[in-house]
């Protein structure tokens, strides 16, 4: 692959953005190069959690700006976005835990992708911002369904009209990152709550996320329902089976939080 490197190793995947030519910029060719990492990281059931990260001093800069100087109809605009949203919404999706490890700009498309992922560490210069009515464009890349869902209709609106660009400790406030961490621990705290899913029920992780990613749409009813029918799944499995012989044991349990 050209524009991200990709790896897995002991159950935890990490797709590095790396195009430092263009402060790695979501280009045609690199969403393609996603997409497939993506169908990749489906397909492997020895994946635990995959990791988000970009090379270099910035997390990811955006679109590629220099792919938008052609004139463009409204059709060729709308297949241009929609050939990113079947991935997006695999990575939404998925099964495991995605992790954004982000240093530097996440701006535009790179703050849509980073809220994409179930947990959000940053660097102390890492700055988040949505500048897309400077370039008369509306936020994509899923921003819509993400941000307000985390912050609120009203913030995610103040957001995006004023293009503010937060500071990690802003975006903290605002529940949008959940740890700061030092620019040089960042890779390895990423890897050490990726290693601990590793010992988590895989069946158990991807419900739970299935069951989260439908709550703010479904009602009561039918979240109860999901919940027994999770519960009874999981209960069938060999994990909660192993775990309920050691907790009576008193034996360690595999799973277990990092500090």
């Amino acid at each position: 692959m050209e524009y991200i490197r990709f790896a897995v190793e002991d159950g935890i995947a990490t797709l590095t953005l790396d195009f430092p030519a263009r402060r790695n910029a979501l280009s045609i060719p690199m969403r393609g190069e996603i997409a497939e990492v993506i169908r990749r990281v489906r397909a492997d059931d020895n994946v635990r959690a995959l990791i988000l990260t970009g090379a270099g001093t910035e997390f990811c800069s955006g679109g590629d700006i220099s792919s938008m100087q052609t004139e463009m109809t409204a059709p060729q605009g709308r297949r241009r976005l929609q050939q990113a949203h079947g991935w997006l919404e695999d990575l939404i999706q998925l099964d495991v835990p995605v992790i954004a490890a982000v240093d530097g700009a996440a701006y535009g498309a790179g703050f849509s992708l980073a809220l994409t992922a179930d947990i959000i560490l940053a660097t102390p210069r890492a700055r988040f911002g949505l500048p897309f009515l400077r370039m008369g464009l509306i936020p994509d890349c899923g921003v819509f369904y993400t941000l307000p869902r985390i912050v609120g209709v009203q913030r995610a609106k103040a957001l995006m009209f004023s293009m503010k660009e937060l500071s990690a400790e802003e975006a903290q406030d605002l529940g949008i990152v959940m740890e700061i961490v030092p620019q040089e621990s960042l890779a390895e705290r990423a890897q050490a709550l990726a290693r601990a899913f590793t010992e988590a029920s895989p069946v158990a992780v991807g419900l739970t996320k299935q069951a989260l990613n439908a709550s703010l749409n479904q009602d009561l009813h039918t979240m109860l329902a999901m919940e027994a029918d999770g519960q009874g799944i999981t209960f069938s499995t060999e994990y909660r089976m192993e775990a309920a012989n050691r907790f009576m044991a008193k034996q360690p349990l595999r799973y277990r939080w990092p500090d």
